[in-house]
């Protein structure tokens, strides 16, 4: 018999907004409170991944701030993307050390979304750079991943924060991380701006018709942010901090309730 309830994560997309994930996961490790699923979308699947891998919330916080747009942008000739993301899967690779989903001590599933099909994608085995480098192909920006028939972009198209597929995975307690922001007076003076500003319309309009289903659900972004600006890590990673504080008093009273309940 489980002496607590195990305890999954939905790490949501949101490009650089999702530095707040590290904020929470840093809250969980003080607290002592261990994650047994993970699911993530976009920058969610990537932080995400790495936590799975053994990466400390400090060691994250030391990759978020090397992280520049300049050292994975590799423009190609615009097909199907201005951006290659040749540069960033090698990236992926480096980090984690060309390791794959089925060998996480921690079960990991991220979230693509398939065009062809127009139906969600998930990886929970082979390359976890493959993965993550389709997680994160904001349509548009980067080129879609080929796997089989399929072709791939960024989850958060589909499934922003898949909270149902921790459920699936099996988890008690699912605790979501939502990092979109919706400003009044939106940025929109590059390209990725308005690639970025139209996918945070379309995900505002499927929250509203779709409601994220966690027993828990975090919103840490409390300020405008650029979701490709990647310069503002020490705030987002705050801002992350301070919405996992303040749940953490919620969070425990749902491992006690279900304790109760198993006694």
């Amino acid at each position: 018999m489980n002496e607590r309830p195990s305890v999954g994560l939905a790490l949501g997309s949101g490009g650089a907004r999702g530095f707040a994930h590290i904020g929470v996961l840093e809250v969980f490790e003080e607290e002592g409170i261990p994650i047994d699923v993970i699911a993530g979308s976009s920058m969610g699947a990537v932080i995400g991944a790495l936590t799975a891998l053994g990466r400390s919330a400090n060691d994250l916080k030391q990759l978020a701030s090397l992280f520049r747009r300049k050292y994975y942008i590799d423009f190609t000739v615009p097909k199907m993307g201005l951006v290659s993301g040749k540069r960033l899967e090698e990236l992926f690779l480096m980090l984690t050390k060309g390791e794959v989903l089925d060998n996480l001590d921690i079960p990991v599933s991220v979230v693509a979304t398939d065009l062809n099909s127009g139906e969600r994608f998930l990886f929970t085995d082979g390359s976890i750079a493959k993965a993550l480098r389709a997680s994160i192909s904001i349509p548009g920006i980067f080129v879609p991943v080929r796997s089989g028939d399929h072709l791939l972009v960024d989850g958060g198209v589909i499934d922003r924060v898949p909270a149902n597929v921790v459920t699936d995975m099996g988890a008690d307690l699912v605790v979501a991380v939502d990092v979109s922001y919706f400003p009044e007076a939106p940025s929109t003076s590059s390209i990725y701006d308005v690639i970025i500003q139209s996918m945070e319309i379309m995900a505002r309009e499927l929250v509203k018709a779709k409601k994220i289903e966690a027993d828990i659900l975090m919103k840490p972004i409390v300020q405008a942010t650029n979701a490709v600006v990647f310069d503002d890590t020490e705030s987002l990673i705050q801002q992350g901090r301070e919405e996992a504080l303040r749940h953490m008093p919620h969070i425990r009273e749902k491992i006690e309730a279900w304790k109760g309940k198993r006694s």
